[in-house]
């Protein structure tokens, strides 16, 4: 009996699988740091900056996939090969904010946090991306300092202000920090930004 348990273990052995796939979101872009579980385990692993994974599963395990601000998706393991599509859920996304040092939750927030919707950046006339925000938020001051639509403006958020500092905040879009030292002049850089996207 012991012997016969000895053959058969390297088949067992061989029904994990590693599997490997990429995590997207509702947009089709690869979601870095998205969390994967196998369920009922401990064992997960995150996803690399390119959406990847790769993780030790039996065929006919669940992975869960977790990131924030989206809804969770139970996948069977079918195969060594697991893409998977995650969709938004804006339930959640209140849960954490980040603020300019770092992340924590709307409850530990120490200081004014507020929450600007997509009805709220569309209403009124808007033709640059800096009168999105123009009248929305308290504390939130955008200048334009000249009548051209393409003038520079100045954005203070709390009236803060500095001697020798940039005084304007910095603005990232899809993780790329957006260059307000514009070497033609006093041009607006959110103007190459179309309201619309």
């Amino acid at each position: 009996m012991f012997f016969l348990v000895l053959l058969c273990a390297p088949f067992f052995a061989l029904a994990q699988l590693n599997v490997t796939g990429t995590v997207i979101d509702d947009l089709g872009l690869p979601l870095p740091g998205a969390s994967i579980v196998l369920k009922g385990t401990t064992n997960g692993v995150t996803t690399d900056f390119d959406g990847k994974f790769s993780i030790q599963a039996n065929e006919g395990d669940v992975l869960v996939f977790s990131y924030i601000g989206l809804k969770n998706k139970e996948v069977i393991v079918t195969s060594e090969v697991v893409n998977v599509a995650m969709e938004s859920d804006i339930s959640q996304l209140d849960e954490v904010v980040i603020i300019g040092y770092g992340t924590t939750t709307k409850k530990d927030a120490t200081g004014a946090v507020q929450l600007l919707t997509a009805d709220d950046l569309n209403k009124g006339a808007i033709t640059t991306a800096d009168q999105m925000i123009t009248g929305k938020s308290a504390g939130v001051r955008v200048v334009s300092n000249g009548g051209d639509p393409d003038a520079e403006i100045n954005i203070r958020i709390r009236g803060g202000s500095s001697l020798n500092a940039n005084n304007s905040p910095l603005i990232v879009i899809d993780g790329v920090p957006l260059s307000n030292q514009n070497p033609a002049g006093q041009a607006n850089p959110l103007t190459l930004i179309n309201p619309n996207d």
